[in-house]
């Protein structure tokens, strides 16, 4: 079966190339959010296998759109990354701390993005 994943983030650019990357590369369903709003609205929709937010987005970060996740009984069990471009590990581990699956830093490399994520939540 196919996997349905949402991309939330500001950049429409990153938005594109994160679907075109894993839609490319795999048979996988890509619907994607310019706000945290929009991906909440969206996740609560679809049937998702994976959630993609972006950390730093105007509005509602990524720690507060996922925080609005966990707190809602039809996404909770979702797994989220999340995407930044900070590589300060202590801020990465306080991430991890809240319990998402993992994080992709960027830039990423497109090329191998749908690896990286397959490999990180054990598809």
């Amino acid at each position: 079966m196919a996997k349905r994943v949402l991309v939330v983030d500001d950049d429409e650019g990153i938005r594109e190339v994160i679907q075109l990357s894993l839609e490319s590369k795999t048979d996988w369903t890509v619907w994607t959010a310019a706000s945290g709003k929009e991906g909440i609205s969206i996740a609560q929709s679809k049937p998702l296998d994976l959630i993609l937010i972006d950390v730093v987005m105007p509005e509602e970060d990524g720690i507060a759109v996922y925080k609005k996740l966990q707190d809602r009984e039809s996404t909770r069990t979702i797994p989220v990354l999340l995407l930044t471009g900070n590589t300060d590990v202590s801020d990465q581990k306080e991430f991890m701390a809240l319990g998402v699956d993992g994080i992709i830093t960027k830039p990423f490399k497109y090329e191998v993005l749908a690896q990286t994520i397959a490999q990180t939540v054990g598809w």
